[in-house]
């Protein structure tokens, strides 16, 4: 168990790249290589392409609501990029662009905004979690799973996202709690976007930072740059590292902002002026890590002409598998409540089916 003075976060987030992305002189934390950086870039830019699609999808009635992650993609990006492909992540309903680059196609991804009743993809073929939209609830069974991989010695590490918000919830209490009593290797991933819907952090906690939560329940916290990738892959790196190893959960703060509005049934300009967004735009990830590449010229126009066409494709597909009409099966709804169905489960399906019969179906 680490002292108390090991638990405490950094006085400031830690970085590596300013927001012209040139790199900070004096950082503590090891650069990740330029092959590495490369691949998070074009993750950030299909993670942006993907807002982009999924916010105009809505618009265009394909999707029932979309919570955007514009301006917080090195988050998503250094999530997915931290793990081992046996390792898990449990995501937030703000998650799709973490879910996309952990390999899952983003029309299964979508499935579930679009208002199906299941996640759309399988959580076991790409050990992603299904989206959770109620806060902080996949934080526990995140620390479940991380348990019983432990008990059953294999060498997981599981990435528990949540915002803000979240960290008010009785469910984060538990999780870390329980996390820490048992070491389970579970890294906490906060993105702190500034606001969990119209309540700003202010109102959330006095503590001085979200990382400094961890101190009470025995769990090292640290703080981040959440709009700087090359420090999120750093410090993201350094923490499932310390879990697998066996040092127990480690608590992550993300610096971010949420750059539009929580869904697009949100009107943020109720809670927040003009004048507090602004400032952000110049500190967009996606262009901090391009600023940084080109100054190293190692992102030439082929390459990026070449993950722009990525993106591109990206954005066709899901066009394309969003716009295909679906024709559900009711009896589904009852499929796949329990393994072997319960009387009172059973009495359901058949009124609803004796429902159905009735008016023609």
């Amino acid at each position: 168990m680490a002292g108390g003075q090991d638990l405490l976060p950094s006085e400031q987030p830690l970085r590596l790249l300013d927001e012209t992305g040139r790199r900070v002189s004096g950082a503590e934390l090891p650069f990740p290589d330029t092959d590495r950086l490369l691949a998070a870039y074009a993750s950030l830019v299909i993670g942006r392409r993907v807002n982009d699609q999924a916010g105009a999808l809505v618009r265009q009635g394909r999707l029932a609501v979309y919570p955007s992650s514009h301006g917080q993609e090195a988050c998503q990006t250094g999530a997915a990029l931290a793990l081992a492909d046996g390792d898990w992540l449990f995501p937030t309903y703000r998650d799709t662009a973490a879910i996309v680059a952990r390999g899952v196609d983003p029309v299964e991804v979508l499935t579930l905004l679009k208002g199906d009743w299941h996640a759309g993809y399988d959580p076991y073929a790409y050990r992603v979690a299904p989206q959770a939209t109620p806060l902080a609830t996949q934080l526990l069974h995140a620390v479940g799973v991380a348990h019983a991989a432990r008990l059953r010695g294999e060498d997981t590490v599981v990435m528990a996202l949540c915002g803000d918000g979240a960290t008010s919830e009785g469910d984060f209490h538990e999780a870390l709690n329980f996390a820490a009593v048992f070491a389970a290797p579970v890294v906490f991933f906060v993105q702190n976007n500034e606001y969990a819907i119209s309540v700003p952090l202010s109102r959330q906690t006095a503590a001085p930072s979200l990382a400094h939560k961890g101190v009470g329940y025995g769990v090292p916290g640290h703080r981040v740059d959440g709009n700087d990738t090359a420090a999120v892959l750093s410090v993201l790196d350094r923490a499932v590292a310390a879990a697998r190893s066996g040092e127990g959960p480690q608590l992550v703060e993300a610096h971010t902002y949420r750059m539009q509005a929580h869904t697009n049934a949100d009107d943020a300009t109720r809670y927040r002026s003009d004048d507090e967004v602004d400032p952000w735009v110049a500190r967009d990830p996606l262009l901090r890590m391009e600023a940084y590449l080109r100054r190293r010229r190692v992102l030439t126009k082929a390459r990026q002409a070449e993950i722009t066409e990525r993106a591109e494709a990206v954005a066709a597909a899901m066009r394309e598998g969003l716009a295909r009409d679906t024709d559900p099966e009711p009896a589904d709804l009852f499929a796949h409540v329990f393994s072997a169905p319960t009387p009172q489960l059973a009495e359901q399906a058949a009124v609803l089916a004796d429902e159905l019969s009735r008016e023609g179906h």
